[in-house]
């Protein structure tokens, strides 16, 4: 197991922001912005190069995207906010668990790192 799953099944605490069947969505414990919160699909696909390969990871993708509107309404994100998804080691992936960061709450600059 993943830590991404062991939270999902409640093994390890986190604060929920959102939940659905399909996708958990947590705040981050080393937060970069006043929001950064984590939306991972329950299940364990490794990255986001697994959409290509794997219908069923196409449609949680599409429950992904669903769950971060939902996250930027309750965090009051309309006026915006960045999503980042990091895949495999060189693209700085830590966590094997597919993974978005919906990042927020202060003016971001058009500067990505």
């Amino acid at each position: 197991m993943c830590i991404f799953c062991d939270i999902i099944d409640k093994k390890i605490p986190s604060s929920c922001v959102y939940e659905n069947d399909y996708v958990y969505c947590f705040n981050d414990i080393n937060p970069v912005a006043p929001v950064h919160v984590l939306v991972v699909p329950k299940k364990h696909f490794e990255d986001i190069m697994d959409i290509a390969t794997n219908e069923e990871c196409a449609f949680y993708m599409g429950e992904v995207a669903k769950a971060v509107n939902e996250v930027a309404k309750i965090k009051g994100l309309e006026e915006g906010f960045r999503v980042i998804n990091n895949c495999r080691e060189m693209g700085g992936q830590t966590v094997k668990h597919i993974h978005f960061h919906v990042i927020g709450g202060l003016k971001l600059t058009e500067k990505m790192i």
